[in-house]
């Protein structure tokens, strides 16, 4: 088997990052967990977000553990196949409409 350019057991060595940097390493995590908490969202619903935003980022990392993170909160295999087609439309329309700047500056230009 290949190597891949991401090694999953990096995921592992998240919080190294605060190895060269202790201060704002600390500051990252804090504000990360606090994100992650249960507030006017739940947790779960957090998860969701984070496994569709981790696909449209494309982060290998994040998709990993926001898959185990999922499974661990009780998400089906089809709620979060489901977020990752939200994630998608939202990446594919925001493309998309951003052909409204190409068609406006063509329009300027041929004139």
């Amino acid at each position: 088997m290949s190597k891949t350019y991401y090694d999953p057991a990096d995921l592992r060595k998240f919080g190294n990052i605060t190895e060269w940097n202790e201060e704002l390493g600390k500051k990252f995590f804090d504000y990360y967990n606090q994100v992650f908490e249960a507030g006017a969202l739940s947790a779960r619903e957090k998860s969701l977000i984070a496994l569709a935003v981790s696909h449209v980022v494309q982060c290998p990392y994040c998709i990993d553990a926001y898959t185990k993170d999922g499974l661990q909160r009780g998400i089906e295999k089809e709620e979060m196949m489901e977020a990752v087609h939200v994630g998608a439309a939202i990446k594919g329309g925001a493309t998309l409409v951003h052909g409204v700047q190409m068609m406006n500056k063509y329009d300027k230009l041929s004139m």
